[in-house]
């Protein structure tokens, strides 16, 4: 009891027993502490397999979808190269087949395809990339087509419209189509007469990608036409010639009627005789030469 009524034991006992227990509370939050780190560093662990992982899944997943869309467009773009060689060889297998020349040049004017007949009509082993004025040269639009001659603004005079003028106006100009007919020669000197249809060909967007002229070939038709209006216009002269000899030979018979003279009937019977015979070769020849033309003309109706 002494002891205890002591006042420096007494403070000192109750120093030490608040030294013990900071401690103890110290060392009860220090193993507390290295329990928390310790989960945390077990759960780390044990969550960075899974950080690691998962991009590598998406990565395998992502790279299988784009060799699949690789794959996919590889197919599609074969499938889309078969259609269009099919398209083409196919365009080119009715262009070759064609009776009619199709001439196509493109936007810088120049010949981008000529199938064989267009080779064939204009007289040329291959076209691509001739210019209408090689081609065309000097051929001037016939004088039945529409605007076959041209007057200029500054000028009274009128000039032929060429065919490259035709072309180079749908061309350059902007006019739809054009439908002429123009006297051709080809380079060999041979002399044709073409019919000619000049049409845009325009682009997806609107523009202009050239311009295709579709060729036919007429010249046995206007020679058959020619010879027609030639017989035609003998055939009127042969009329107003037949009609003259009949009435002098209507004159020389009503002379002879009426006349009593033997030696002037003997004239009048000869001058008969000689207008008849005259009007038997012309006559005659006339039929003769027709004939020919006549089966021509069948032969092309047929």
């Amino acid at each position: 009891m002494k002891l205890l009524a002591n006042p420096l034991l007494l403070r000192a006992a109750l120093v030490f027993f608040c030294a013990l227990s900071a401690f103890l509370l110290g060392l009860f939050m220090i193993r507390r502490l290295r329990k928390n780190i310790a989960k945390e560093s077990d759960i780390s662990d044990g969550a960075a397999p899974s950080i690691d992982a998962l991009p590598l899944h998406l990565y395998n997943t992502v790279i299988q979808q784009l060799k699949q869309q690789k794959h996919e467009l590889q197919v599609q773009s074969q499938a889309e190269q078969t259609r269009a060689r099919t398209s083409e060889n196919f365009s080119q297998t009715v262009l070759s087949n064609l009776s009619c020349g199709v001439l196509v040049f493109g936007s810088n004017g120049l010949v981008r395809t000529a199938n064989p007949a267009a080779k064939s009509i204009l007289g040329f082993a291959s076209t691509t990339g001739m210019s209408a004025e090689d081609i065309f040269r000097g051929a001037a639009v016939h004088s039945s087509s529409l605007a076959s001659t041209r007057v200029f603004p500054d000028e009274t005079r009128e000039v032929p419209v060429r065919v490259l003028d035709e072309v180079h106006l749908v061309l350059r100009e902007g006019s739809k189509r054009r439908e002429i007919e123009a006297d051709y020669q080809s380079p060999a000197g041979e002399k044709r007469f073409l019919r000619m249809t000049i049409s845009r060909v325009p682009a997806s967007d609107g523009g202009l990608l050239g311009v295709a002229c579709v060729i036919n070939d007429l010249s046995e038709l206007e020679r058959i036409r020619r010879q027609q209006e030639l017989h035609g216009e003998i055939s009127a002269e042969m009329a107003l010639q037949l009609r003259t000899s009949l009435t002098t030979i209507s004159g020389f018979a009503q002379q002879l009627a009426n006349n009593r003279d033997p030696d002037m009937a003997k004239e009048l019977a000869t001058d008969i005789a000689q207008e008849a015979a005259q009007l038997d070769r012309s006559i005659g020849g006339f039929l003769t030469a027709k004939r020919p033309a006549s089966v021509a003309v069948g032969h092309a109706a047929k």
